[in-house]
């Protein structure tokens, strides 16, 4: 539909061009399986290692450090808990920031004794307290994300990778929300991301281990990706990821100076336009696409669905699936409303007018909605 404006890039981008025709390119080349020593097998494994050699350059790290996996959830359910079993001798606890990932929070929990650090409420972690229990004895491995996945926030991990370094406990960090639109701190150990953040095709997950950090797989392990990833690779995919991340960073100067402005204004245009607003976030120190808004008397679904049909894609954190219904962990532990709550985050083909008519046509809806419920 020519009016519907997409506006949840956080949660997934469309594919990109540059990826679109890598990918169909590389159906037809790339099928074979590159463990295999005849022709066909080494054409897969040719375009498997340029694939990872571009998604390592765009990360930071070298090829032999990156690890392809099936999406970012499985590289954090593979990564964290391998970090952690390593060095079982060093301790079980897992610290952690309240306002991980769901994905970062199970693996934790899975992997020792989770221990979890507060946050302000701007999103942003409790960096004394953190950094106080990384010197704590016992610490296998801490947790984490650059920046916050549903109010765009930044985390201190370069401050506190410093004092990860210091104390010898490895920093994992969650980076998805991060690659391929702005620079990633340095200070960590090991890295996650996932391809469809950053209009790369779903299905590939980036686990980056730095050498000199010990791991050993919980699982099974067998000759792919050292036992990190399990299974055939997906080299069509991979390579359309690759090709997806250089575009987009080549990108991701112009799309920060034009999203951080757009998102300015609407932040502004929110609180002026609707009363019993809450806008979370750090207005400064945060990615520059997502904005998130907690609206009084409102059930977040219900915005969320009324502005669907008004042509605005969006997304809620007022519930983590629409059957939980449970309010987000991540505003919970910032202390602020949970109600009503609505993430927009602009993407490489959104526009100003489309921010612009959502504007517009969002105090309308709040209104109707509260008259709805008699307030």
């Amino acid at each position: 539909m020519s009016n519907r404006a997409y506006l949840d890039a956080a949660s997934a981008e469309e594919l990109h061009p540059a990826a679109r025709e890598v990918l169909l390119q590389a159906i037809d080349s790339g099928w074979a399986d590159p463990a295999r020593l005849h022709h066909e097998g080494r054409t897969a494994r040719l375009l498997l290692d340029n694939a990872r050699a571009v998604l390592a350059e765009g990360v930071g790290v070298r090829p032999d450090e990156l690890y392809l996996t099936t999406s970012g959830t499985a590289a954090i359910h593979a990564g964290l808990p391998a970090i952690a079993a390593a060095r079982r001798r060093a301790g079980t606890t897992v610290v952690h920031s309240a306002v991980e990932h769901s994905a970062v929070l199970h693996a934790a929990a899975a992997a020792g004794t989770a221990y979890e650090v507060g946050v302000d409420q701007l999103g942003r972690v409790d960096e004394g307290a953190f950094a106080q229990q990384l010197r704590e004895p016992g610490v296998a491995v801490a947790a984490l994300q650059t920046a916050n996945h549903e109010v765009g926030t930044r985390q201190p991990v370069a401050e506190l990778g410093e004092v990860a370094a210091a104390a010898g406990v490895p920093l994992f960090v969650d980076a998805a929300a991060t690659v391929g639109r702005e620079r990633i701190p340095g200070g960590w150990s090991v890295l996650t991301a996932s391809a469809h953040k950053w209009g790369g095709p779903a299905g590939v997950g980036l686990l980056a281990v730095r050498k000199g950090t010990r791991f050993a797989p919980t699982w099974p392990v067998d000759e792919r990706e050292d036992g990190l990833s399990p299974g055939h690779p997906n080299v069509p995919a991979a390579l359309a990821a690759a090709a997806a991340l250089q575009a987009r960073l080549q990108e991701a100067d112009a799309l920060d100076k034009q999203h951080r402005t757009w998102i300015a204004e609407l932040r502004t245009r929110v609180s002026s336009d609707l009363t019993d607003v809450e806008v979370v976030g750090d207005s400064e120190d945060r990615l520059p696409h997502v904005l998130t808004f907690s609206c009084l008397y409102v059930d977040g679904e219900a915005l969320v669905t009324a502005l669907d049909a008004e042509g605005f894609s969006v997304s809620s954190g007022s519930a983590c699936t629409a059957s939980t219904l449970r309010p987000s962990h991540v505003l919970a532990a910032m202390g602020v409303l949970t109600h009503g709550n609505v993430r927009v985050s602009l993407g490489r083909s959104s526009t100003y007018e489309e921010v612009d008519r959502f504007a517009r046509v969002l105090s309308g809806l709040v209104a109707r909605i509260r008259a709805e419920v008699g307030m």
